[in-house]
């Protein structure tokens, strides 16, 4: 019934549209898997390039050890609502720690970005979010130097940092990779919702579950959960400032 459905839906659509339910489906794809095996779906993303993460160790605490199939999902029986921690493992990537959250029985954030290994020095931000809104941009400005976004510069001109990945179509992941860090340098890292960019009283940013994960040193460094009911159309994710990494996290209407 599942796969009528999914090709039921492919005929209605316009070739050029495709690419834009691509998503879509799967999250629809992972929905009908619970209805009709019971089982919660987790999906690991390559976050360089967007492909899905085959042959990836997942252990969960608590729960067991699984390995993602040839679309980079894991199928889990539902635990008890909680947090769970899982180690995620494979070559060619960086081993990392992350969580989930199940609750009425129901993981929504299950999609995960992770990332392939990088030279020591390197310093990659990884943006996800929700199915909504459908374009959040990711910046990274390196002041008196470089801009890296979609709207400004993809590529810095001496090569030193570049936009991996855009996304135009919802949950991610849109990605800047950094050779080295200046530590002489300033460095401002935020998301701006260019769906809903003339609307400073809109909440959709915030409504986006939008995440941050930051990669350096081949390990997971830093991770930021958006806030909830706030308005504002720019999430002020951290600054750099003689090399540290500075927490702001948050919300408001700069840039």
């Amino acid at each position: 019934m599942k796969t009528k459905i999914i090709f039921f839906i492919l005929a209605l659509l316009p070739i050029f549209a495709l690419a834009q339910y691509e998503k879509m489906l799967e999250a629809m794809d992972d929905e009908m898997e619970t209805l009709e095996s019971g089982k919660l779906v987790l999906r690991f993303i390559n976050a360089e390039n967007g492909n899905p993460v085959e042959a990836a160790e997942i252990d969960i605490e608590g729960i067991g050890q699984y390995t993602s199939d040839m679309q980079g999902k894991v199928m889990i029986d539902p635990p008890e609502d909680n947090t769970y921690a899982f180690h995620f493992s494979k070559k060619g990537f960086i081993p990392a720690t992350y969580t989930f959250d199940v609750t009425a029985g129901t993981i929504f954030n299950n999609r995960f970005s992770v990332s392939p290994v990088m030279d020591l020095g390197a310093l990659r931000v990884v943006l996800d979010w929700g199915k909504s809104p459908a374009d959040l941009d990711l910046h990274l400005v390196k002041e008196g130097d470089y801009h890296i976004s979609y709207q400004n510069m993809h590529h810095a001109k001496d090569g030193a940092a570049k936009l991996d990945r855009d996304d135009q179509k919802g949950f991610g992941p849109e990605t800047i990779t950094v050779k080295s860090i200046d530590n002489t340098a300033a460095y401002t890292c935020y998301v701006k919702n260019f769906t809903n960019k003339n609307s400073p009283k809109s909440k959709a940013l915030s409504k986006s579950s939008a995440q941050i994960l930051v990669y350096g040193d081949n390990q997971l460094l830093k991770s930021y959960s958006i806030a909830s009911k706030k308005k504002g159309t720019t999430w002020m994710i951290f600054t750099i400032d003689n090399g540290k990494i500075i927490d702001r996290n948050e919300i408001g209407n700069q840039y």
